[in-house]
């Protein structure tokens, strides 16, 4: 058990038979009072985002991840297969716990997944993911002085905003935080 007031962004807790994960908070301190805490937290099972306030001296039930890096095999609809690489186990994830970490997901990509008690939660990828163009908006000849961009779109169906040289058939690097592109691969 801790302290609310020892929640900070990343911070995994129990709540009502539920896993949270702080996304973001705010501490507020009254005049006489006790401070408040205002957090925005994630279910780390079905994905839904709520707003959620605590008193500086309610307990929090925190909880430790097993990590693990595990390799991106496919989807079969809804369901997305990993496999870990110690173990040869194949667990899986279902989309909505997922989230918008799908158009990043390309196969035999390694991702590290987080368990509580053997259960799969959720996975944190790399900072960067090699991807193929598939379809591209055709470059007009003259404007590469100008730094202009055109939007691609790779092989998981994410679009990418990239230099004009870049092609059907090309692999380019893309950053997981931000979607933007790095460099060609």
């Amino acid at each position: 058990m801790i302290d609310a007031n020892k929640l900070r962004k990343g911070v995994t807790f129990e709540e009502g038979n539920e896993l949270y994960k702080v996304l973001d908070f705010n501490s507020h301190k009254m005049a006489r009072g006790g401070a408040t805490i205002r957090t925005k937290i994630v279910n780390m099972r079905s994905g839904s985002i709520t707003e959620k306030t605590y008193g500086s001296s309610d307990k929090i039930n925190d909880v430790r991840l097993e990590h693990h890096e595990v390799q991106y095999l496919y989807h079969d609809g809804d369901i997305y297969y990993f496999m870990n690489m110690e173990t040869y186990e194949q667990p899986v994830l279902s989309k909505s716990a997922l989230g918008d970490v799908i158009p990043y997901l390309s196969d035999d990509v390694l991702v590290k997944l987080s368990t509580h008690n053997g259960e799969p939660i959720n996975i944190e990828l790399p900072t960067s993911v090699d991807l193929e163009v598939i379809d591209s908006e055709p470059g007009v000849a003259g404007d590469t002085a100008t730094g202009a961009t055109k939007m691609v779109t790779v092989s998981t169906g994410l679009e990418v905003q990239t230099p004009l040289f870049v092609d059907i058939g090309n692999k380019i690097r893309v950053d997981t935080r931000t979607g933007a592109y790095i460099t060609r691969a």
